[in-house]
């Protein structure tokens, strides 16, 4: 099916029209899916392109070498609108895909979420809510609101909320991946560099904990040395095809 850029998949009155990138391997599908997240402080980035850190188009590219199809997608920034919306594009984004599965060749019984920083964020919870998801890689994401400066209005993850987590405990506790663990959570892999300097690799550490403890599968991954975007570390590209691997291994059969 190849490439298709730029696909609409939500127009909401208000706000600028959200799009995604579909590259969908050559071949007979039906094929696995993945969704790629960007990161950015729920503040700025771009669905086209990645952390410096890594080579561009690389995430995209190892996918479709794995013969799993990846939509990158938009979705509206805390400036733009507050959470739930960056949520709710998500889902809409997924709504779209499974409701377009038979144009773009895609199984939607197989889908995949990957994401960095705050696209790891939304990649989790997205995965933790949405019921039919059988598999998450999250890359250094903020998973609690409230335990990191919770009395700072101006942090990226306050202003997501409209205001300080202390000051809005309701919707910080909502916005925490944390906070809706389950024992049905699909399988997950977490990465974080050690020395992470915008997310605390206890962020991660937080998550794995407590999904373990529900009894769901997860594998948490620290990478030693590492800060924010894996800055700092000589192998990126081993990363890449651990998440691939990890990712494939739960998507080239039926997930039920």
């Amino acid at each position: 099916m190849g490439e298709h850029a730029g696909v609409n998949y939500a127009e909401i009155p208000g706000f600028r029209p959200l799009a995604l990138d579909l590259h969908v391997p050559h071949g007979k599908g039906p094929f696995p899916l993945v969704v790629w997240i960007h990161g950015g402080a729920f503040l700025f980035g771009d669905r086209r392109f990645l952390p410096e850190t890594l080579r561009p188009g690389s995430v995209f590219q190892a996918l479709v070498d794995a013969g799993i199809a990846v939509a990158t997608i938009d979705y509206r920034f805390s400036s733009e609108a507050l959470f739930p919306a960056q949520l709710d594009d998500v889902q809409a984004a997924l709504a779209f895909l499974r409701e377009s599965s038979a144009r773009f060749d895609l199984d939607t019984d197989r889908i995949g979420l990957w994401g960095e920083s705050a696209g790891g964020h939304l990649a989790a919870l997205a995965g933790l809510t949405d019921g039919a998801i059988a598999a998450v890689a999250a890359w250094y994401p903020l998973t609690d609101l409230r335990v990191l400066d919770p009395h700072n209005p101006d942090t990226p993850w306050a202003k997501l909320i409209g205001g300080s987590p202390a000051d809005l405990p309701a919707p910080a506790a909502q916005a925490s991946p944390v906070s809706h663990v389950s024992a049905t959570a699909p399988p997950f892999l977490i990465v974080h560099g050690t020395n992470d300097e915008a997310l605390p690799l206890s962020q991660s550490e937080q998550l794995h904990a407590l999904l373990v403890d529900s009894g769901a599968n997860s594998t948490l991954l620290p990478v030693e040395g590492a800060g924010h975007t894996f800055t700092g570390h000589d192998d990126v590209e081993g990363i890449i095809a651990l998440t691939v691997a990890f990712l494939a291994k739960h998507l080239t059969v039926p997930h039920p």
